[in-house]
Order: structure tokens, then C-alpha cells, then sequence
């Protein structure tokens, strides 16, 4: 029997789980599709790209960090490019319970980040408070790890988007938000976008 894989565009505020939640609405609002379960986790404040599978292995393998599966995340973040702030992300980050390996950056274009869609709700906006958009790729993934990484060199994180998981990307084809569509389990180790 194949694995079953399904790439979602999670939208902001939605669970990462299947049963009913009293303040946010879950995966069972958005994917009619029996016995998958997500394959790792995406905070409920954060978008985009999340995998789930009917296989245990392949869940394991795509979630585990000890794979080194890239995962790349669009962060909007509060301040300006800071040299420093940058390099610390690009060496590892102290985050006091572990060091993070060190991520890749680069300052995505305007054209890329305009294929985003509008969060609902929109995030804070503030007049005397600049903001510019991150791409951070990791192997690891731990919880609220970007978010945790950002703000301790002093860049708090205002909107993450996760882009891509491996090969797997929201926007090859793209994917809309809060759809879903089959992938080919082997695309997921296919070198990253």
C-alpha cells in the first residue's frame, strides 16, 4: 500500500489537529480526507504550509529533525535588517534550553512576498515601527523555534508563513489558502525551492 500525502495551506488561527477545539477551528473544517495525520506542527498563529500523511513512517521521517528536512519559513518581522541580528541567525541562536543550528536568510523580493495572501486578521501595524519579511530555512523545527529565534536578536516576529517543506512548496503550482491537494511523497526530499 502507498503512502497518502497531502500538502495544506493552512490559514492563520486554524489547529493543527482533527478534533473539535472550543476557540479555534481545526483540520476537519478544511481536509475531507480519512486517517491522515499531520506530519509535524504549525502554530495556530502561523500560515501556510503543512503536511499530513496515513503513513507512520513517513510522518516520522518527514517531522523528525534528525532527517535534516529543510523548512522554510517567510517571516515578517518588527525592525530593520540588522547586520548583526542576521548573522547571529545565520551562526545559531541561544534560546536557553538548546542552541539552534544555524539557519540559512536571505531578504526575499517584493514580487515574492506579493504572492501572499492578506491574514485575516491583519497583524498590528504601528506608524513609527518599520517591518521587512525574512526567509529563514531550518532543519530542525522545534516548537515556536523561528519565532523564539527572531526575538532573542531582537526582531520580534509579527507574521510567519511557511513556504515550503523539503521539495514541497505553496507555490509550485500554487497552492491557495485553506485548499489542499495530493503530493508525491518521494517530492518532499527533492531538493527544496
Amino acid at each position: 500500500m502507498s503512502a497518502k500525502l497531502i500538502a495544506f495551506n493552512k490559514p492563520y488561527g486554524v489547529i493543527c489537529q482533527f478534533s473539535q477545539h472550543e476557540k479555534h477551528p481545526s483540520l476537519k473544517q478544511y481536509i475531507d480526507v480519512a486517517d491522515v495525520y499531520p506530519a509535524g506542527r504549525l502554530d495556530t498563529d502561523s500560515e501556510g504550509l503543512l503536511l499530513l500523511t496515513d503513513n507512520g513512517a513517513l510522518q516520522a521521517k518527514i517531522a523528525h529533525p534528525k532527517h535534516k528536512l529543510t523548512k522554510t519559513y517567510w517571516a515578517q518581522l518588527e525592525g530593520r535588517p540588522d547586520a548583526a541580528a542576521l548573522a547571529q541567525l545565520q551562526q545559531g541562536v541561544d534560546l536557553g534550553d538548546f542552541i539552534t543550528e544555524p539557519a540559512q536568510i536571505r531578504l526575499p523580493e517584493a514580487d515574492e512576498i506579493a504572492r501572499l495572501w492578506p491574514r485575516q486578521p491583519p497583524i498590528r501595524v504601528r506608524q513609527t515601527v518599520p517591518d521587512f519579511w525574512l526567509e529563514i530555512r531550518i532543519s530542525e523545527g522545534k516548537n515556536r523555534q523561528v519565532r523564539r529565534m527572531c526575538a532573542r536578536v531582537g526582531l520580534p516576529c509579527l507574521r510567519l508563513v511557511r513556504v515550503a517543506i523539503g521539495g514541497v512548496s505553496l507555490f509550485d503550482p500554487p497552492l491557495a489558502l485553506g485548499q489542499w491537494r495530493e503530493v508525491s511523497p518521494p517530492s518532499v526530499w527533492q531538493r527544496g525551492a
